[in-house]
């Protein structure tokens, strides 16, 4: 992806959360970008793709942020929060920060939903290669990394959209760590040795 583009779509993410995506137009989109309609059609099909294409930078992004922040974490819960923090916390809030979150999210079509399907699945490996080094714990208690990075990601996931409000956010996440940690029996503060 060019410069350029990105900063189409990061003009596209403003847009759609302005509006909504379903009453964004590509006008809308080029009209905040600073582009000419036709640069915009040259570089995206149609809004379709400028939605998809908006969904992978922004999960490219927070997959960045997290593979730079984790080897900074050393337990599992600093983990589990590194990783939270970028896929739970920040879209809950740039989400709700927005007069139109409802309109945003009625607009994600299959497109979009089949995008995002398809990069939970790779957060969900992320969840697992944190969960790896508790493999014979869980192992143990008749589950995998595999099976619990699984509940994690659709967990969370859920949290991020049905929680009322940051605080009932926080609570639930961190809730929901705690339970991760009672699953493996480790101290969610304890150091992960590989």
């Amino acid at each position: 992806m060019t410069e350029r583009e990105e900063e189409i779509l990061d003009a596209a993410i403003t847009v759609f959360l302005r509006y909504g995506v379903q009453r964004s137009s590509m006008s809308d989109i080029a009209k905040e970008a600073n582009v000419a309609r036709q640069t915009l059609y040259n570089a995206f099909a149609g809004k379709n793709e400028v939605l998809r294409a908006t969904i992978r930078l922004f999960y490219e992004r927070s997959h960045k942020l997290i593979a730079a922040e984790l080897p900074d974490a050393h337990t599992l819960e600093a983990k589990l929060k590194v990783f939270f923090a970028h896929t739970v916390y920040a879209p809950y809030i740039r989400l709700h920060e927005s007069p139109n979150a409802a309109d945003f999210i009625q607009g994600c079509n299959q497109v979009a939903k089949e995008e995002i399907q398809a990069q939970d699945e790779r957060l969900r490996m992320i969840i697992e290669s944190i969960l790896r080094p508790y493999r014979k714990a869980l192992s143990a208690k008749g589950t995998s990394a595999k099976q619990v990075s699984d509940f994690v990601q659709r967990s969370s996931s859920a949290i991020k959209h049905e929680a009322n409000n940051k605080r009932h956010l926080h609570t639930l996440m961190n809730t929901l760590i705690t339970m991760v940690s009672n699953t493996i029996g480790a101290d969610a503060t304890e150091t992960i040795s590989a």
